[in-house]
């Protein structure tokens, strides 16, 4: 146990020093059990407090919060984009700044702002069960939920670097899997190069091997929602359609089915 300890304290000392004092940032432990009370509200506290109880009317609130995590979204791709994106990243194997330049004490702190906006996300879960909309509360989605804030807090903890996600509104959350889709192709293509360049270095190769395995893991389970949701049509707009049969005859919104033949109505 005690040889344990040491190599989480050995390891500890490497993360960056930049994000020590940002909230959240001490302890991992802190991080785990806020994540681990969302698990357990999610699954169990939530659905029990609310099994007697009226699904709450929260749309004013998911109105404001909707706009809010739109408006802090922009607000982190711009400052990903100036903190490097558009202002020198070369997009190839690109070593971590660990320095105190200005654009990169900027990064530190975006890499956090994305981190931190990921444990406001939670809120959506929580949404869902107050609203008794569990059957929205998938695997993918608990998993997405919480599994991300933890492996990016290490990420920002050791080597803040650039991952915007996009947010899922209304009528193009197909288009937004699809990006999320390529999104996770894109990230393990980029961060292949490692494996490839002999001139790649990166301090912490775990996290490279992470990413891998946390990209796989989830263009398996998007390919599966999206294979569920919109080849096989669970979530496809329906139409409207009113039939019912009488004396052989199916009568429909756009004219009357007689023997074989339509008639306008």
């Amino acid at each position: 146990m005690e040889g344990i300890v040491t190599m989480y304290q050995d390891f500890m000392k490497k993360a960056d020093p930049r994000i020590a004092d940002y909230p959240l940032m001490q302890s991992p432990f802190l991080v785990m059990g806020i994540l681990l009370g969302y698990v357990y509200f999610v699954l169990s506290l939530g659905p029990r407090l609310m099994a007697n109880r009226k699904p709450l009317n929260l749309k004013k609130f998911m109105v404001l919060y909707n706009f809010f995590l739109v408006g802090l979204s922009l607000y982190i791709v711009y400052e990903f984009l100036m903190a490097g994106w558009l202002t020198g990243y070369t997009w190839r194997c690109d070593p971590v700044d660990f320095s105190q330049d200005p654009k990169a004490l900027r990064m530190v702190s975006v890499a956090w702002l994305f981190v931190f906006s990921k444990f406001i996300e939670l809120t959506d879960t929580v949404i869902f069960v107050l609203r008794k909309k569990n059957e929205q509360v998938t695997f993918l989605h608990l998993f997405h939920h919480s599994v991300l804030p933890w492996s990016w807090w290490w990420g920002a903890k050791f080597g803040p670097a650039a991952g915007p996600a996009f947010q899922k509104y209304l009528w193009w959350k197909k288009h937004i899997t699809a990006i999320q889709l390529a999104q996770f192709v894109i990230v393990s293509v980029h961060i292949s190069q490692y494996y490839f360049m002999p001139n790649c270095q990166y301090q912490f190769p775990i996290f490279i091997h992470l990413i891998w395995i946390y990209g796989t893991i989830f263009f398996i389970l998007f390919s599966n929602f999206w294979y569920q949701s919109y080849t096989k049509g669970k979530r496809l707009p329906r139409v409207p359609q009113q039939a019912a049969q009488h004396n052989g005859s199916s009568i429909h919104e756009n004219g009357t089915v007689t023997n074989g033949k339509v008639k306008a109505n």
